[in-house]
Parts: structure tokens; C-alpha cells; sequence
């Protein structure tokens, strides 16, 4: 148990690492794209210097068709610049957008593969039950601090599962299906007990506690995961 925590924790860090350097390298490559283009991008008041110049180095016009022009250009120039102004902005709210997008994209990413490992270690270890109680009169079985409550049918396979359990047995669905109707095994027929064993899955709802909880054993039959000890029937 002390190696199984100790190689979570380390698994838990390495990925805290994973996504810190990442949120690192996005923001450090976008930050480099945003300086790229802000540096590119033409200055705001090129245009009024370029008229400012015609103005200087034009002394000859003098005639109110020419001075009307060079006041057009000088009111172009002025809004070239609001408008370059507005795409500076436009492009500094962008790229925080897509920085946060990123980093999301990066955190659930992360999520998800360590959840994915998370899932795989329980398949690989199956669950780890302390206590599992069958109420017949409440038609209910208790996991640990979890309560389901089961029809007749699937309390009754669940029971049956529960004694195989504790002979160290492991029934096939034929078998299961024998005991619960009374009949002889040889006048049962597989799919039966395999019916009533996946009904009992589908009450108890969680496809992967109900998968881990009453495992298959290919070509023998089935058996609930759990230590002979911790079943209790009242």
C-alpha cells in the first residue's frame, strides 16, 4: 500500500509539472506571437507624418481645391490611426482568448488522461470493497457507504453470487440460473443465468462499479470480486 501512494503521488506531481510547463510554453509562445505582431504593425500616426511632410514640403498650394485635399488626407490620416488603434486592440483580446482556450484545452487534457489512468488501475485491481451486505427485507445491498436497491430477481442473483463467493465457487450461468428456479442444471440454459446477471449490472446502475463488482471469468462463469469476509446476509 505504502509503494501504491507513493506512486500515485509521484504520478500526481509529474503531471502537475506536465501542466505547468505547459501553461509556461502557451503563454511564452503566444506572448512571442502577440510582440511579433504588435512590433509589425504599422505606427498609428505614419499617415499623418506622410501628410504632414506633403504640408511642408508643398508650400505652392495654395489654392483652396488643393488645401481642401491636403485637409482630407490630414482627416484620412486620422482616422487610419483610430482604426489601426481598434485592430491593436481587437488582436490583444484575441490572443487572451486563445491563451485561455489553450490552457483549458491543455488542464482538461490532463484531466483526462490522469483519469483515464485512474480508471485503468481500477479495472486492473478491481474495487475495493470493505463490506457488502444483502438486505433481503429492505431488497437492498449495501457497498462500503454506497445503498442499492435491487428488484427480487436481481437480489436473488446477487445472493446466489454471494454464496458462491463464500465456497470459493464460480458459477456459470446455467448454474446461476439452477438454483434460483429450482430446476435441474442440465434443463437450464446459459443465457439465462447470463440474463439475470446483467440485470443484476443494470440495477445496480454504475456500469463500472456493477463490471468490476460481478466479474466475468471467461469460459467458467461468474463470481463478485470481493474478499469471502466482508459478505454479510441478513
Amino acid at each position: 500500500m505504502q509503494e501504491t501512494t507513493s506512486s500515485v503521488s509521484e504520478s500526481l506531481k509529474a503531471g502537475n509539472r506536465v501542466v505547468a510547463f505547459g501553461i509556461a510554453a502557451i503563454v511564452a509562445i503566444l506572448f512571442g506571437a502577440a510582440l511579433f505582431l504588435f512590433l509589425n504593425l504599422p505606427d498609428a500616426n505614419e499617415f499623418n507624418a506622410r501628410v504632414e511632410r506633403l504640408f511642408v514640403e508643398n508650400n505652392n498650394l495654395t489654392t483652396g481645391a488643393e488645401i481642401k485635399l491636403l485637409e482630407i488626407l490630414a482627416q484620412s490620416g486620422t482616422s487610419f490611426s483610430e482604426v489601426l488603434q481598434s485592430y491593436r486592440v481587437v488582436i490583444f483580446v484575441l490572443l487572451v482568448f486563445s491563451t485561455a482556450l489553450l490552457v483549458a484545452a491543455l488542464v482538461f487534457l490532463v484531466m483526462i488522461i490522469a483519469l483515464n489512468r485512474r480508471i485503468s488501475a481500477i479495472q486492473r485491481s478491481g474495487i475495493q470493497v470493505a463490506s457488502l451486505m444483502i438486505s433481503r427485507e429492505g431488497r437492498a445491498v449495501y457497498i462500503n457507504d454506497m445503498e442499492f436497491q435491487l428488484t427480487e430477481a436481481a437480489l436473488e442473483t446477487l445472493a446466489v453470487l454471494a454464496e458462491a463467493r463464500m465456497d470459493d465457487e464460480v458459477l456459470t450461468g446455467a448454474q446461476i440460473e439452477s438454483v434460483i428456479s429450482g430446476r435441474n442444471e442440465s434443463d437450464c440454459e446459459e443465457a439465462a443465468g447470463a440474463t439475470r446477471v446483467k440485470r443484476l449490472r443494470d440495477a445496480l446502475g454504475n456500469q463500472l462499479v456493477s463490471e468490476l463488482l460481478v466479474k466475468t471469468i471467461a469460459r467458467r462463469g461468474y463470481v463478485l470480486a470481493v474478499g469471502k469476509d466482508v459478505i454479510r446476509m441478513v
